[in-house]
């Protein structure tokens, strides 16, 4: 009969009811999942657009939208209003009667999905911050409008809007290879993020009277066509960001002339924008050593007291990328330095008020430079001319070339350890995302884990050649420990808007699990080269998981269905304990050796309270010795002649190499191991030996390929061995450490002493508070 203990029952159903379905099938005789089952079934069937190696096929195919966009920002009314001329590409080889647009600003609307869907927050307690968000929230309408959608003729297309998407009917279908340009004007006010959060805002700072506008996700955008799911035209919620198509923009935005502006792409017109002092700064830039300021903060504060005499328009063009965002204010200083990414051009430039010195100086566009070298390395040169970092109401936000970073000093100028290194892992982070998924364009609408997780786990590298022991928040596979022995979770697998634990499950756990693929599955130089392999094949191109997948196991040579299906499709976590150790020595056949062994054994025995309690017992077979017999005087111990003539024929029976065999003097261990988190992962060691030696041992995943429970391994050795541990570097998440010695260590702990106080009851309270007020009477007197 199998025994099962309950925290592998539990693991079990627990595999059960989170588990895709279709990605397990358990052997109801065997009661167990099959661990190592292959993932064909699971995955999409290889075609020649999706090749099974993982790669682009001969047919792989994407569409295409070019933008044009004059864009207004209203400094007093709050509102953006916009006209674009896009044209899009059908490269695919289906004919389209309609097109799909994201009108992301309809997240603000008071019917969107995503306001209607929001749960209940605890209203047990709630500050009056909270509650005026909750107002605002209530009667805030950031809807945008569209006030004209016509074709390049003029004629008005018909459009239908379907909250936060649009769909525009063609007058005739788009064929394959052929293109349609239309324009699109639209209005919307924007949210003021201290009440209306969101990744996209304006910031108000009462001391000045000023504002710092990010502006995000501000205009219509096509919908991605994609050959895995037609238009993914989910409704934006909140969570599952964006899915887009790449495309060349022009942008030209209308602001208050005292205002300075960033964006994706490059600025076209610096002489009708910049003084001459700044566009001198901005050439020094190009060879300088260290940020140059192109606006100081001194020019900051007097553009804070100053009043707009009209407006400008900022010209920026931005090539290939899927997406433009652009922040603007008075309030911004900004400093640039040039750098070379394997021989590419790139100005590292970042904007910033008074407010964020002198922190941002010091980190900000060093931190973009940092995140450039590091991620080229392990992926591909950046291709963009501009890395731009924007401080403003928005914590962590990424666009192409553009990213949007909140951490700031206090209002004196210092700052914590957490604020230094958050805002420098934050920068990593967002201008990371360039990479993915602004080049490498995943689905964000699908599979969050696709950019945020590998974007953690390069951001996680990249931090760590920053500066010793770096204090990396995510990556490190001890810190994802309690996320990973808790129960509100879901598999990575899972949609965006479906995730529980969302930072968890999206960023920390799959960074997790491409670190422990890295140093303890593959290595580091097998792991490097799929991952490159898998960055520059779709470079510019849309991977789906199972092309992530299929490109890092085509690449390093290594099936590793078993890796994805245990951290990717189920909840199962790492838990191996050793359970029991045996030791196995060769016995000689010679009873003259063998037998007195065995007879010291027997005495050294220890004797039970019972055996020796009842040694001055009578006995009968004394008082009446006809009672014995031969067996009252046999020890089979004994060594007798037959025993040395069996021995002779034994040796006689034995050629020069089995002889050799009887001289076997070394250890032979057998090691148990159970496990007891259900995720099946290599099995590291750590054996010390009495002569205070030790040995690594490192056991592929595969030893639980038949049995993913329990299994036992045969270690042999000369030396005799003091102690086991399992996974000694950390290098696995097992949550449970204490299982992972032999012999078992006490558990240590310490506790505090405090001495115990009595509180005071209300009235007590209340007379104090009667005394403080006579007292402060007394003192005005």
């Amino acid at each position: 009969m199998m025994r099962f203990c309950a925290c592998v029952l539990t693991a079990l159903l627990l595999f059960v009811l989170t588990s895709n379905c279709e990605s397990q099938v358990t052997n109801r005789k065997y009661n167990q999942v099959d661990s190592f089952r292959q993932l064909d079934e699971v995955l999409p069937t290889p075609t020649e657009t999706r090749l099974g190696s993982g790669a682009p096929g001969p047919e792989y195919w994407q569409q295409r939208a070019n933008y044009i966009i004059d864009v207004q920002l209203d400094d007093e009314k709050k509102t953006i209003t916009g006209a674009e001329e896009v044209t899009y590409y059908n490269y695919s080889p289906h004919p389209l009667s309609y097109l799909w647009m994201q009108l992301d600003a309809n997240i603000f609307s008071p019917d969107s999905d995503a306001s209607l869907s929001a749960t209940a927050p605890a209203l047990n307690r709630l500050s009056t911050e909270a509650l005026q968000r909750i107002r605002a929230r209530e009667t805030f309408d950031g809807t945008m409008t569209i006030t004209e959608l016509v074709d390049a003729q003029g004629q008005e297309l018909d459009h239908h809007i379907v909250k936060t998407m649009m769909r525009i009917d063609l007058p005739q279908p788009l064929a394959p290879k052929e293109s349609v340009t239309f324009v699109v004007r639209w209005n919307y006010e924007m949210n003021n993020s201290d009440l209306i959060g969101g990744r996209t805002g304006y910031e108000f700072f009462e001391k000045d009277q000023n504002n710092i506008y990010e502006v995000a996700h501000w205009y219509p955008r096509l919908v991605a066509y994609t050959d895995y799911t037609g238009w993914q035209h989910k409704q934006f919620l909140g969570r599952g960001e964006f899915t887009l198509e790449l495309g060349d923009f022009l942008i030209r935005i209308t602001v208050p002339d005292d205002h300075v502006v960033a964006a994706s792409g490059v600025l076209q017109n610096s002489a009708d924008v910049l003084t001459e002092k700044q566009r001198e700064r901005l050439e020094k830039a190009k060879t300088a050593k260290s940020p140059v300021f192109i606006v100081t903060p001194d020019e900051a504060k007097e553009n804070e007291k100053s009043k707009p005499e009209g407006q400008k328009t900022w010209i920026f063009k931005a090539d290939n990328v899927r997406d433009v965002a652009f922040a603007s204010s008075r309030k911004f200083i900004w400093d640039a330095m040039h750098h070379s990414v394997d021989g590419h051009s790139v100005m590292a430039m970042s904007y910033y008020p008074n407010e964020a010195e002198p922190l941002w100086s010091k980190y900000s566009t060093q931190s973009i430079i940092h995140t450039l070298d590091v991620y080229s390395r392990y992926t591909f040169s950046y291709p963009y001319p501009v890395a731009i970092s924007v401080n403003g109401p928005v914590y962590g936000m990424e666009y192409p070339m553009i990213c949007f970073n909140g951490p700031r000093p206090e209002e004196d100028g210092t700052y914590s350890e957490r604020t230094k290194y958050g805002l420098i892992s934050v920068i990593i982070h967002e201008v990371g995302h360039n990479y993915f998924p602004m080049i490498v364009n995943s689905d964000e609408r699908q599979w969050t884990w696709m950019d945020e997780g590998i974007n953690t786990f390069l951001q996680y590298l990249t931090e760590q050649e920053w500066e010793d022991d770096y204090p990396s928040r995510r990556g490190v596979p001890e810190l994802i420990v309690p996320y990973m022995r808790s129960h509100n979770q879901v598999p990575i697998m899972t949609n965006s808007e479906s995730i529980l634990e969302f930072g968890s499950n999206a960023y920390a756990k799959p960074a997790t699990a491409l670190t422990i693929l890295r140093e303890t599955v593959l290595g580091r130089e097998l792991f490097d080269f799929a991952f490159k392999e898998y960055a520059q094949r779709w470079k510019f191109k849309r991977p789906t998981p199972s092309d992530f997948f299929r490109t890092m196991e085509d690449a390093s040579g290594v099936d590793l269905d078993w890796f994805w299906r245990g951290w990717f499709y189920t909840t199962d976590h790492t838990d191996i304990a050793i359970t029991d150790v045996h030791l196995f020595t060769l016995e000689s056949p010679d009873p003259d050796v063998t037998k007195p062994l065995k007879q010291k054994e027997r005495d050294e025995k220890p004797e039970s309270i019972s055996d020796q309690r009842n040694k001055d017992l009578p006995k009968r077979a004394d008082r009446y010795p006809i009672l014995k017999d031969f067996y009252n005087d046999f020890d089979d111990l004994d060594i007798t002649e037959a025993d040395r003539k069996a021995y002779q024929r034994f040796l006689n029976s034995l050629d020069d190499d089995e002889r050799e065999l009887l001289e076997e003097r070394r250890n032979f261990y057998v090691f148990d191991f159970e496990n007891l988190g259900g995720l099946v992962m290599p099995i590291l060691l750590k054996i010390e030996f009495e002569d205070e030696s030790s040995q690594e041992l490192r056991i592929p995943a595969e030893i639980w390929r038949r049995n993913n429970q329990r299994v036992s391994k045969m270690f042999i050795t000369d030396k005799t061995i003091e102690s086991i541990t399992i996974d000694p570097q950390l290098e696995t998440a097992d949550t449970d450490t204490d299982n992972n010695y032999w012999p078992r260590r006490i558990r240590k702990s310490r506790f505090q002493l405090f001495k115990e106080s009595k509180s005071k009851n209300p009235m007590q309270k209340a007379a104090d508070a009667e005394k403080d007020d006579d007292d402060k009477e007394e003192e005005e007197e």
